[in-house]
């Protein structure tokens, strides 16, 4: 592991408050904030997200497997976290190429029947998929959840529909894909934004449109209330939707039929 060189899963822990970065992830939050201030509370809207979502699938729907991928360093109001405290039997698969997510969820101090990680590139999907842990780990069965809140905007166009496209085709029926992305709406500021990452050498940052991002939906049945702004989606009294941040992301979850 390079400590000298940023990780977008440090630098989203930064941005988040947390304690798993290094000098040059530190470095790099700081440089994104110094262009986009904003950073931070669209990171903690992004994690909200994933907590609403998760409280919704566990409590509402009854899911009991979830794939978080690209996940990040597992640190608070992550998966395992909200899943558990519904039901201490939820299974959690973590799924990120950074080698400090796999180091950081071996000492979370839950129960590895119910938490796990995986080191992987998440743009091979399949190779994700068909890995012996997720094998043993995941019973394709049975309805699962697959939780991509904030991967595939850091996909170029080719991979991030193939990924969107092979999850679809490897969800069982009564499964689920949630998908939180950027979005640019014309009014955002997306393109600029991008740009000024993909400057920083923080990898690949792509903003959608709206059309694009229903397109990962394909032959999934959308949730009401369907494709909308992230602080959108079933808000609650802890739901931040007067953020300044609120136009720049937008979340859906599909539904697999039969």
């Amino acid at each position: 592991m390079d400590v000298t060189r940023p990780s977008m899963a440090r630098v989203f822990d930064y941005l988040l408050g947390g304690r798993e970065h290094f000098a040059s992830d530190r470095r790099a939050a700081e440089a994104v904030l110094e262009r986009f201030p904003r950073a931070g509370e669209l990171a903690k809207d992004t994690r909200d997200l994933l907590r609403r979502a998760v409280e919704h699938l566990a409590g509402s729907v009854g899911i009991r497997q979830f794939i978080d991928l690209g996940s990040g360093l597992p640190s608070t109001g992550s998966a395992h976290e909200v899943a558990h405290r519904i039901d201490p039997t939820a299974r959690v698969l973590y799924v990120d190429r950074d080698p400090m997510v796999l180091t950081h969820a071996r000492t979370l101090g839950t129960d590895e029947a119910t938490t796990a990680a995986l080191s992987a590139d998440v743009r091979d999907t399949a190779a994700v998929f068909d890995h012996p842990l997720t094998r043993g780990f995941i019973d394709f069965d049975r309805p699962f959840a697959v939780l991509a809140s904030g991967i595939l905007h850091h996909m170029k166009d080719p991979a991030a529909a193939a990924a969107a496209g092979t999850i679809v085709d490897r969800l069982t029926p009564g499964s689920y894909l949630l998908v939180g992305h950027f979005v640019d709406d014309g009014a955002s500021g997306g393109p600029r934004i991008e740009a000024a990452i993909k400057n920083m050498g923080l990898g690949t940052y792509r903003y959608r449109t709206w059309e694009e991002l229903r397109r990962f939906f394909d032959g999934l049945e959308l949730v009401e209330p369907g494709l909308v702004y992230g602080n959108a989606w079933r808000p609650d009294e802890r739901t931040a939707t007067d953020s300044p941040s609120h136009t720049l992301y937008a979340a859906g979850l599909g539904r697999k039929p039969g």
